[in-house]
């Protein structure tokens, strides 16, 4: 890994000689960096991540200038813009959505495991969703056009890209800070506002009216609580759904224990209906 390439990839980041003010600034110039890795289908290991966010962040993880959490949302972005390159391409070669899950689960495998997480992360169960199940999702909400598509918990915009790639319309909602900062960065279209999602209902302009929720809940932490909540993803679940447009639909991402067949949940779901 040269100087040299990290030149050709983002000329314009050539400003950042220290650690930028907004981080979620250094992610997206780290993402930049990082795409050529991922067009070339080269894997980013920790000398190749470490190397483009020193970069951009201008100092070290030592130094703290930035963590491994950060690093793997720069991944993420990362995958984000690899995704709005190539993805119509992708749907175009694969032959079914089996096969397009396959490749999506390829260039997912490029990516460094997430083996450190930040305090923030564990507390708010910023566990980001996979690529393949994020197009698995997507898919089954059949997003068109037509639509205005709703994120409650949006993260670094992994499930929203495949909204996106439908062309349908965005509204994006995430509470941490430097993440929606880094959306707005990503999707600069999109509307996007910072509420705990287990009451986006209430927050909301009364105008917004989603006609596809698509969202991955935290499944068991909740805004401001210590410890595990139970029912937490529920709470997101029927905060989104009453914002949802009539004839709506809505797409969620659970543990498999959170089922209308689940004796701890069949009331909850009854009550939904």
């Amino acid at each position: 890994m040269s100087d040299v390439l990290f030149s050709a990839a983002a000329p314009a980041l050539r400003s950042l000689t220290g650690a930028p003010a907004d981080p979620s600034t250094g992610i997206a110039a780290a993402a930049h960096l990082l795409l050529p890795h991922l067009e070339r289908g080269n894997r980013i290991d920790a000398v190749i991540l470490r190397a483009a966010m020193e970069h951009a962040f201008g100092g070290s993880d030592a130094a703290g200038a930035w963590d491994w959490k950060t690093a793997y949302d720069a991944c993420e972005a990362a995958t984000v813009l690899f995704m709005r390159k190539f993805g119509p391409a992708i749907r175009k070669r694969a032959e079914s959505s089996a096969a397009e899950q396959s490749l999506l689960g390829r260039i997912a495998a490029l990516l460094p495991t997430h083996t450190r997480r930040s305090e923030e992360s564990q507390t708010l169960q910023q566990f980001s969703t996979p690529l393949a199940l994020g197009f698995v999702a997507a898919s089954a909400a059949a997003i068109s056009p037509a639509d205005l598509v709703l994120e409650p918990s949006a993260g670094t915009g992994l499930l929203a890209i495949f909204a996106e790639l439908a062309r349908s319309r965005l509204v994006l909602n995430e509470l941490a800070e430097t993440r929606a900062a880094l959306l707005r960065q990503l999707f600069p279209s999109a509307a996007t506002t910072r509420y705990d999602a287990a009451h986006i209902h209430d927050h909301l302009d009364d105008a917004v009216r989603p006609s596809v929720v698509l969202m991955n809940p935290p499944f068991s932490a909740a805004a401001h609580v210590d410890g595990t909540v139970a029912g937490a993803a529920l709470r997101h679940i029927s905060s989104a759904l009453a914002r949802l447009a009539d004839g709506g639909l809505l797409v969620a991402i659970t543990g498999a224990s959170l089922s209308p067949d689940h004796p701890s949940w069949r009331e909850a779901f009854v009550r939904l209906q």
